[in-house]
């Protein structure tokens, strides 16, 4: 989906949503120079694998927030875990890096890629990219998970 199609995705489903569009961020640090209207509400995504490339995750938390893949491993019995590559992102979720966003999930026709969300943000929003790095979509946590739901991926609500 490209981030058209993505709105317009979001508008079919009753989405309630703020686009905030900006230059091109790849990174967490990148952002930081934006003028974004909800920077608490800004998610950081990761897009890992296991050692068998069998299991695809993206765990995604608030911006500020580091994420420990060992403590990930133990808390939910995962083999070890890596970053997935460039070109698994593009064959799974059709995104370049910098642009990983659980609305790639839309893209994940096989439904390879279990999602873990950070319950922090529950109750309020969360901003992720609509499948493309210049812009932000602000919407409700839970409008989120449940569109991803929709979809037939798995969506893990958890304390990261």
């Amino acid at each position: 989906m490209t981030k058209q199609e993505t709105y317009e995705y979001l508008d079919s489903h009753g989405i309630v949503y703020e686009v905030t569009e900006h230059a091109a961020v790849y990174n967490m640090e990148q952002l930081d120079a934006v003028r974004l209207p909800y920077p608490e509400c800004d998610a950081k995504n990761l897009f890992v694998r296991d050692d068998k490339k069998r299991n695809y995750f993206l765990i995604t938390v608030k911006g500020d927030k580091r994420v420990d893949l060992k403590a990930f491993r133990q808390a939910f019995g995962t083999r070890k875990l890596s970053f997935a590559s460039a070109d698994d992102l593009m064959a799974i979720m059709g995104l370049i890096p910098g642009a990983v966003t659980p609305l790639g999930l839309l893209n994940d026709e096989e439904r390879k890629v279990a999602l873990y969300l950070d319950k922090a943000f529950l109750g309020g929003l969360i901003g992720v990219h609509p499948n493309d790095n210049t812009a932000t979509v602000w919407m409700k946590a839970e409008d989120l998970a449940a569109l991803i739901r929709e979809h037939g991926s798995t969506v893990n609500a958890v304390s990261l």
